[in-house]
């Protein structure tokens, strides 16, 4: 199987991008780049510029602030994206818990992409408004 047949599968299935069309799955499976890291990997670090959008494959990540577990994520699970909306430092450190398989996109191509996808955006935009309310209390 093709590996953006896989992808496009896998992409189908997180959240954030149920009810997107076949095409629109194939063109975020064509802009990602797969990445495969150990367990114990920083992946995010607080209070960086943050650069790309992650979405997790397979394995888990785990979110912390400040040494404070916040969030986990397991396949379909993403991060990243507050950074990329609003142009701000990262929130958070993201660590791979353990070996990871990622999908990961840039921040040119994830500007591309929602300029492309304006409900995408207005999507992520929420949940970004939502995870950010829920980091800052």
């Amino acid at each position: 199987m093709h590996r953006h047949d896989v992808l496009d599968e896998h992409l189908a299935q997180v959240p954030l991008f149920v009810g997107l069309s076949k095409k629109q799955l194939r063109l975020i499976s064509e802009l990602a780049t797969a990445v495969e890291e150990p367990a114990g990997t920083v992946l995010i670090e607080q209070g960086k510029v943050g650069h790309e959008f992650i979405v997790v494959v397979q394995g888990q990540i785990e979110v912390n602030q400040g040494g404070r577990v916040v969030g986990a994520h397991g396949p379909g699970g993403y991060v990243g994206e507050i950074a990329l909306l609003e142009q701000r430092p990262r929130t958070a450190n993201v660590i791979a818990k353990t070996a990871v398989k990622l999908e990961v996109i840039n921040q040119r191509e994830f500007a591309g992409l929602l300029e492309e996808m304006p409900e995408l955006a207005r999507q992520l935009r929420a949940l970004a408004a939502d995870r950010l309310a829920n980091a800052e209390q």
